[in-house]
């Protein structure tokens, strides 16, 4: 391309510019963006646990034989109450040694003197009335570790629906409530977009259940989050 050729199309450019002239600040749509949450609260219908087993040995083989076995043990026992093998799923294994103090031995370095074998299993329980009782019985069985409690529900989609319908209509309301003490009329929505996804939250505990472990399953709650961006009618 010429020199002559690369001025021209930069005259003709400029030209284009003048004659379009500044945008003015009253030609942009005036716009009002906002955010809601909705939540909904029930009483959850399932819960997962974390359970495990570590036994500690001198020999590698034996400590992963012992806990292989109780691991075995406590499966069969979720089995005969009713819990499904889709419910049951190994969420670690491991094998690691033990060492002693640095000084406790004639050179002072740290040397092995046994090993330690665990195994957890995730396990989902949709029996909550039964929680406190299979607990109960897994740990009489050889369950030596015991990570972690949480409740769910087992169909959380409708209630996210309903936490997302009401976290719009909150967005909406600041928006009515906004533009009412500005003085101006709220417009259509222009855009609007959903934040995180709906999710499941832990609420207050309620009263505990009557079982051999006491068990609190209090409620769930389902949360959604939202913004939207409204017109500002003439």
């Amino acid at each position: 391309m010429t020199k002559s050729v690369i001025l021209a199309a930069a005259a003709a450019a400029f030209v284009s510019i003048c004659a379009t002239g500044p945008v003015r600040a009253d030609e942009f749509q005036r716009q009002i963006t906002v955010s809601g949450e909705g939540s909904i609260a029930t009483t959850p219908d399932m819960a997962t646990i974390n359970l495990g087993v570590t036994h500690e040995a001198q020999e590698a083989g034996a400590a992963m034989a012992a806990t292989s076995l109780a691991t075995a043990k406590m499966l069969q026992r979720l089995a005969d109450l009713g819990v499904e093998p889709r419910d049951m799923q190994t969420s670690s294994l491991s094998l690691n040694p033990v060492w002693s103090d640095r000084g406790s031995s004639a050179s002072g370095k740290a040397r092995i003197t046994g090993f330690v074998a665990s195994n957890s299993v995730q396990v989902r329980l949709r029996d909550l009335d039964g929680l406190g009782r299979i607990m109960d019985a897994v740990i009489a069985d050889g369950a030596n570790n015991f990570n972690g409690l949480r409740f769910s529900v087992q169909d959380p989609d409708p209630l996210m629906d309903l936490a997302r319908k009401n976290a719009v209509a909150d967005a909406i309301a600041k928006a009515q409530l906004l533009t009412g003490a500005a003085g101006v009329t709220l417009g259509p929505v222009l855009s609007m977009a959903e934040h995180g996804g709906a999710r499941p939250m832990m609420m207050e505990m309620a009263a505990g259940r009557s079982s051999d472990v006491p068990i609190a399953a209090g409620e769930v709650t389902v949360s959604a989050t939202v913004s939207m961006v409204f017109a500002i009618a003439d």
